[in-house]
This record gives structure tokens, C-alpha cells and sequence, in this order.
């Protein structure tokens, strides 16, 4: 066979159409995609950094009282290092609150003591409590740990609704190559017939359309991807050119695992829009027979 038989012709305006929406689907996959990485990233990093943070607040000290109560902090087991905060470092903690003005001079703020302590000692908030108590200090003590689970519980149902986004995406694109697949065989059934009576088998036909939507798939998950790519790249910039903090929000970034979900994005656009061709021809054609 010198010449295979086109069964889709070169153009189509259909097929435009169809590349237009499955790239718009993988732009949209990509990005919930990323968003899912970066929502892990911000969750491992912010509870690694507040493992084994503690601030204790003494209610009624003076700063000698507050210097007594982190000698004595600093005599528990498991404690690295305590340090008394002082009225420049506090209003520096406040200043997204309160302005760079800080707390006015009137106002009693309590002596606050920054511990870092082993996360190994899960238990340290409850001993440093009962240690501050027992020397007559009047105190609270705040494990910054305590946050976390609730940080890693916010961020993992955000992971799991851009997972979710991710999946009805790719469920979309297989339902609409799927349909274009079964519309585009309905519009050429005269040249099935005649690929049939030829000899031509069920595979063979399926071939011809699974090669068609397979390259229609790598050249729209590309053209996602690069979108989504541009997307990230333009977000990066800008919360950079601002000076921008997002806290704990998720940002997107362009390290090796976010690349590598971009470079996986065409793929899994082709193989999805391969294997729904195949699937919707041969069950089209035994349909029929």
C-alpha cells in the first residue's frame, strides 16, 4: 500500500475547534497541577519550620523577671536556645497588623520568650508550662506545632480539589475526543464500508484514527503546557517585581518537578486522546456489525 487512505482530511474545522478545547483543558490541567505540587511544598515547609517553636508569655514581668523565666527555660531538657523578645522585635512581629508605628508606647505588652526546642520532645509545651508554674511565673505557653495540623489540613483538602480538578479535566478531554472520534467516523462511514469490503480489520481502521488524535493530543497538551508555563512564569514575576509575601498561600514556582509536570502534560494529553479514539472506534464498528 503505497498511499494510506486519508479517512480525516487535512484540514478541518472541526478539528480546531477540538484542538482549541483540548488545549484549554491542558492549560487548566497543568495549572491545577502545579497548584497541587505547590500546595504540598507550602505545607512540608512552613510546619518544617515551626517544629519545635514555642512562645511563652509572661503576664506581669518585668524584663529582669522575663530574663529569670529564660534561664530557666533554658535549664529543660530538649530546649536549644530561649531568647526575650524586645519592644522593637515585637513591634516588627505586629507590624502587618498594626503598621510600622508598632503598638503605642502606652499600651503594656507582656514579656514574650522565643523558644526553639528539639521536635523530638512532642511534650515540651505542657513541661514548659508546668516548669514556669511551679517557679511562680504567671504564663502561656504556644507551641507553634499546634498550627500545623491545621495548616496541613487546609493545604491537603486545597491538594486534593486540585487533584480532583485534574481528573475531571482529563475525564472532560477523553468525553470530548471521544465524541469528535465517533462524529468524525459517522461523517467517513462510506469509506469505512469500503476499508471493510476491502479486507481492511477493525484495528487497521482504528489505527488511522488513533494516529490522528494521538499527534492532535501532543500538539495541544504542548500548547497548554507552554501556557500554563507562561502563566507561572508571569505570577513568579509579578509577586516578585511587588515585593509580594503570599505566607502561606501556595505560589507557583518553576523547579524540576513543576517542569516535569509540564513535560508530562503533552504526553498524557497524546496517550489520552489515543486510547479514546481506539476505544470509541472498535466499539463503534462492532456496534454496527
Amino acid at each position: 500500500m503505497a498511499r494510506e487512505t486519508p479517512l480525516l482530511p487535512v484540514e478541518d474545522a472541526r478539528e480546531m475547534a477540538l484542538f482549541f478545547v483540548v488545549a484549554a483543558l491542558c492549560f487548566l490541567a497543568a495549572l491545577a497541577g502545579l497548584t497541587a505540587k505547590s500546595t504540598y511544598g507550602a505545607a512540608k515547609s512552613w510546619t518544617a519550620e515551626v517544629e519545635g517553636e514555642l512562645t511563652v508569655t509572661l503576664q506581669g514581668a518585668d524584663r529582669r523577671g522575663a530574663e529569670d523565666a529564660r534561664k530557666l527555660i533554658e535549664k529543660v531538657e530538649g530546649v536549644r536556645s530561649a531568647h526575650v523578645l524586645t519592644r522593637e522585635e515585637i513591634d516588627a512581629l505586629l507590624e502587618p497588623n498594626f503598621g510600622s508605628r508598632g503598638l503605642p508606647e502606652s499600651l503594656p505588652v507582656p514579656q514574650l520568650v522565643a523558644v526553639t526546642a528539639d521536635p523530638a520532645f512532642r511534650s515540651m509545651g505542657t513541661t514548659l508550662q508546668r516548669r514556669l508554674t511551679e517557679a511562680g511565673f504567671n504564663s502561656a505557653v504556644d507551641e507553634h506545632a499546634d498550627w500545623a495540623g491545621d495548616v496541613r489540613r487546609m493545604l491537603g483538602i486545597a491538594r486534593l480539589v486540585a487533584m480532583t480538578a485534574v481528573a475531571l479535566l482529563v475525564s472532560t478531554a477523553v468525553a470530548v475526543i471521544a465524541f469528535a472520534t465517533h462524529a468524525a467516523l459517522l461523517a467517513r462511514r462510506d469509506i469505512v464500508d469500503v476499508l471493510h469490503l476491502s479486507g481492511a480489520r477493525d484495528r487497521f481502521i482504528a489505527s488511522l484514527f488513533e494516529r490522528r488524535f494521538w499527534l492532535l493530543g501532543l500538539r495541544a497538551g504542548t500548547v497548554g503546557a507552554l501556557l500554563a508555563l507562561g502563566a507561572a512564569a508571569a505570577t513568579i514575576f509579578a509577586v516578585k517585581a511587588h515585593g509580594a509575601r503570599t505566607g502561606l498561600l501556595p505560589e507557583l514556582s518553576l523547579d524540576l518537578t513543576d517542569l516535569m509536570v509540564l513535560v508530562f502534560t503533552p504526553l498524557v494529553a497524546g496517550l489520552a486522546a489515543r486510547l479514546a479514539a481506539r476505544i470509541t472506534v472498535i466499539r463503534s464498528l462492532k456496534a454496527v456489525m
